[in-house]
């Protein structure tokens, strides 16, 4: 279990811890502190930040292992999962967008499931990468409440996170093609 690793493994923890702060209302409606949904916005973000670095770790220090290549792109998915699917339960974000983001990543991860019993390893494209980032800086957008800019009337959450649907299609698109040789077998 070295750095990176480990870095991986504090991402997935904290998303529950993340999933509290955003979730846990008592009663419906009240926050439990003042600030609740930033300390939540905060712990997303830091747990996002942590995938740019344990790569970064892991290729500088030469500590790329099949444990790591495995969790990654797991707890990429498991975050950004549950900050949609609880977005969706806050009323933020619509299930359908949701609902095709979620498609996606199950696919992709069918995808490199199936190369892997052929061992073949279906790495990050810069699509997918560009996908995770446009991801993460949406719902980062939609967790502030799109602070600073709504304090000036402007609102980019939902419009990023069109751009982040069309990655997201875009990059589906580009594992599909790109594995077509895997699916004819």
């Amino acid at each position: 279990m070295n750095l990176p690793n480990r870095l991986t493994l504090a991402r997935i923890i904290l998303i529950p811890v993340f999933m509290a702060f955003l979730l846990l209302h008592v009663p419906k409606g009240y926050t439990l502190f003042p600030h609740q949904d930033l300390v939540a916005a905060v712990i997303f973000i830091l747990a996002a930040a942590t995938d740019g670095l344990d790569g970064y770790i892991a290729r500088k220090k030469n500590l790329v292992t099949n444990l790591g290549k495995f969790m990654d792109p797991l707890a990429d998915k498991l975050l950004v999962s549950a900050a949609l699917i609880s977005l969706v339960e806050l009323g933020e974000v619509t299930a359908w967008i949701a609902w095709i983001i979620l498609a996606r990543e199950f696919a992709v991860t069918g995808l490199r499931a199936i190369a892997a019993v052929d061992k073949v390893v279906i790495s990050a494209s810069k699509l997918g990468k560009i996908k995770t980032i446009t991801q993460v800086i949406a719902i980062s957008a939609i967790l502030l409440h799109d602070w600073p800019l709504s304090l000036i009337g402007i609102y980019i959450g939902q419009p990023l996170l069109y751009i982040a649907l069309f990655f997201t299609v875009v990059s589906g698109i580009d594992y599909l093609m790109k594995s077509r040789k895997l699916l004819r077998k």
